[in-house]
């Protein structure tokens, strides 16, 4: 009995042994390819699982600024830290930036036009502040000029305007005069009467600068009487205060009027400084010299915030604006880092903050870049790539790029899209008129080749409170992602980095700012 015993202990402490042997070595698998890995790595759930989050009640349609945009870093920071990317801000994974809040004082607000010895009050509900500094004016003289009119723009002089109201009027469509350096442009990061306007202020330092609308016209810029939020960097106390005025019996009359003045009286506005963040992580590249330069992946993480709009539901999420564009680049993230091996150029994850204010977390990215933009290759940005019911009919398995003639970028990603059944599609009437309406225009008018990368350009809720995370389909988001990821890694291999298609006229600017760069 005892050696039947010892004999079986020995059986069993052999097996043991061999079945340790075996379970220490590391399970053989048959090699997959990259697509095959990333469609294990990034899939539909992860995504619901940050969309769900980021735009949850909790978040309270992360406005610029608000405690909800601060949760939301601090989750995008940990979803870095769990892939293991390197942080790159000056404060961990964060790049902070001071910005000002000024909101407008109406109280009092008063705007007056003498003009051939007729007396004109302007309706102040017609008065949209642009730049709210206090103003106290008694009979200023007016100085007129056509906004679109460059060259009669061109030759005001300090003297000339200085203490003076400076009208920028819109020509009329017959005068024949040149239109004014950026006076066309759109879309959220455009210029338009308000951006001429600032720069004349700058340049002239009028005592205010007003704004009129073309007959039947909306005013010469944004409009509202809102919170402006500025970089504290940029704030001096020689600001002049720039005015929209919509009132048409101010224009008759000062259209009639061979002289005229102005009185004007602008309460002081409340300002206050926040800090706002960029969220930014780096995949630092394998090759020796290729990873000293870099291919940006980018997406904003902020939205609308909490709006009285006449319905009980007053946060607006922003699931699909941009929620959806901050998960894909959290996800991709996690699959790219997961990967064996690094691409040979370095990745740079980047969600900024403020672009539903003017692109303003991009645009502070591009006047302070983390790694040089000379060396920043291209910068592919995710906005809006959740929703596949567009208002033009389903839109599954497709997405569109924006300036989708203006780079070399869409044979990358047909190349990706054919490993994952996705199309990648020019839309005619949005691709380039959207190029100029999200943050990658910052880093194009920079000189980095860069795109917009969407599923649907319009959609049921766009910028109301109905845009909640239900609505998004993540298994069509999933695909997008991956082939996402798969162009990223192509760029990211390739000793040819994209290029701007110079023979393109829509590029000019965007060519010579490359150049300029370099």
């Amino acid at each position: 009995m005892k050696a039947h015993f010892l004999l079986m202990a020995a059986a069993v402490l052999t097996a043991a042994a061999a079945l340790s042997q075996v379970s220490s070595k590391p399970p053989s698998t048959a090699p997959s390819s990259t697509a095959q890995q990333l469609a294990t790595l990034l899939t539909a759930n992860g995504l619901k699982a940050d969309v769900s989050f980021l735009a949850s009640d909790l978040l309270e349609g992360r406005d610029t600024p608000s405690r909800g945009l601060d949760i939301a870093a601090e989750y995008i920071a940990a979803q870095y830290r769990r892939a293991g990317l390197e942080p790159v801000g000056d404060d961990g994974y964060f790049q902070t930036a001071t910005f000002v809040g000024v909101t407008p004082n109406t109280d009092g607000l008063e705007f007056t036009l003498d003009a051939s010895g007729a007396t004109v009050k302007a309706n102040t509900a017609s008065i949209a502040l642009q730049e709210p500094v206090a103003l106290n004016l008694d009979h200023a003289a007016v100085v007129k000029v056509a906004m679109e009119d460059q060259a009669a723009i061109d030759a005001l002089t300090p003297e000339a305007v200085r203490g003076k109201v400076l009208v920028l009027e819109p020509s009329a469509p017959s005068s024949g005069a040149q239109p004014a350096a950026g006076a066309a442009r759109g879309g959220r990061g455009g210029r338009g009467g308000a951006g001429i306007a600032t720069a004349l202020a700058s340049k002239l330092q009028p005592a205010a600068i007003v704004l009129f609308a073309a007959p039947g016209g909306r005013g010469g810029g944004r409009g509202g009487n809102g919170a402006r939020l500025r970089e504290a960097s940029t704030m001096t106390a020689a600001s002049v205060a720039i005015l929209s005025i919509s009132d048409p019996a101010i224009r008759a009359a000062l259209d009639a009027a061979a002289a005229s003045t102005i009185s004007a009286h602008i309460a002081a506005p409340s300002v206050v400084t926040s800090k706002v963040r960029n969220v930014v992580g780096l995949l630092r590249g394998s090759d020796q010299v290729l990873k000293d330069t870099y291919v940006l992946i980018t997406a904003h993480y902020d939205h609308l915030g909490i709006r009285d709009n006449g319905t009980p539901d007053h946060i607006f999420n922003g699931a699909n604006d941009d929620g959806s564009g901050t998960a894909s680049v959290i996800e991709i993230a996690n699959a790219l880092a997961a990967l064996p091996t690094r691409p040979r150029r370095s990745i740079v994850f980047m969600t900024q903050f403020g672009e539903e204010k003017g692109d303003l977390g991009s645009r502070y990215y591009a006047q302070h870049p983390i790694f040089p933009l000379a060396k920043t290759i291209v910068d592919v940005n995710l906005e809006q790539v959740g929703r596949t019911d567009d208002l033009e009919g389903p839109r599954v398995g497709a997405f569109n790029l924006t300036g989708f003639d203006y780079t070399d970028l869409p044979a990358v990603f047909r190349r990706a899209g054919e490993q994952t059944g996705i199309q990648v599609i020019k839309h005619e009437k949005n691709s380039d008129a959207y190029f100029t309406r999200s943050d990658n225009a910052a880093f194009a008018e920079a000189g980095v080749p860069a795109t917009t990368l969407s599923v649907a350009y319009d959609f049921p809720d766009y910028h109301k409170a109905g845009d909640e995370w239900p609505k998004l389909d993540y298994e069509n988001m999933a695909k997008v992602d991956r082939t996402v990821a798969l162009a990223a890694l192509d760029i990211a291999n390739n000793p040819q980095a994209p290029k701007w298609d110079a023979s393109n006229p829509k590029t000019e600017r965007f060519v010579k700012a490359r150049e300029a760069a370099k």
